[in-house]
């Protein structure tokens, strides 16, 4: 059973990867409901599966959005100016919320990523034909913003771009810009999220052997060791690609997976 999940997670980061490329989202949404469904078959106790699906998908965006990350930025994709605002800020949210998911119930762990995607999926569709000349905000607020979508995106187990890519286009950032900035905040969310949750697991019962805290490791092998490849891709096709109709479908998409999971 284990080849059986690691074989799985390497299918399932070949697609994380590419649409981590694509648009900056680091996969964690597709990652999470994925572990959540496949931990179980090892026989993790239940109140485990969601921690470690959380802590798994993060420590793999550590691997896949820096793949990205490096493409978008010999590809001039980032404003660096704007991202070490950023980058900062979220590291400290991440670990916020690494703490909040350690001591949250499995049941409200779920609850709120289900209805998180939900929202998230539809202020994208919402926000592709908003109108976005508004002025970018001070950096107070930027950085305000950054705790929140760490905390945000550790709770979620995602990197980020989810919550970054709608508000950096709203305030009138390129499109491509924001998936390259969301990009690396993504790293720093996930390395930091991922500490956390490594600290947070450390000496609890029950956990399978290969798990560093909550970070189940065949998992993560087998997911990391095809995303950085499809990544790459990703960042290559999101060129040429009309993203905007791309994020209505992978909106929809995320819409399916709150729905299931709420209903489980």
């Amino acid at each position: 059973m284990v080849l059986i999940v690691f074989f799985s997670c390497l299918f399932l980061g070949s697609l994380v990867g590419f649409f981590a490329g694509l648009l900056g989202i680091g996969g964690g949404l597709i990652i999470v409901p994925t572990l959540v469904y496949l931990l179980p078959l090892i026989d993790i106790d239940s109140q485990l599966v969601m921690p470690m699906a959380l802590a798994t998908s993060l420590a793999s965006i550590v691997v896949t959005s820096s793949s990205a990350a490096l493409v978008h930025h010999q590809q001039q994709n980032i404003p660096w100016a704007l991202a070490k605002i950023l980058i900062a800020f979220v590291a400290v949210g991440a670990l916020i919320g690494a703490y909040i998911a350690s001591v949250l119930s499995v049941k409200a762990l779920t609850t709120f990523f289900a209805s998180a995607v939900f929202v998230l999926a539809v202020y994208m569709l919402i926000s592709i034909k908003s109108n976005n000349n508004h002025p970018m905000p001070s950096h107070f607020v930027l950085r305000v913003l950054g705790v929140f979508t760490g905390i945000l995106s550790s709770l979620m187990g995602i990197a980020g771009g989810i919550v970054l890519v709608p508000m950096l286009n709203y305030f009138g950032l390129p499109l491509r810009q924001t998936i390259g900035v969301a990009t690396v905040c993504g790293v720093m969310v996930a390395i930091f999220g991922s500490i956390g949750y490594i600290i947070s697991g450390w000496g609890q019962l029950n956990l399978p052997s290969w798990s560093l805290g909550y970070v189940y490791l065949p998992a993560l092998l087998g997911i990391v060791s095809s995303s950085s490849i499809f990544a790459r891709y990703g960042v290559k096709l999101a060129s040429v690609l009309p993203v905007a109709k791309l994020k209505k479908f992978f909106a929809g998409f995320l819409i399916l997976v709150a729905i299931k999971m709420i209903l489980q």
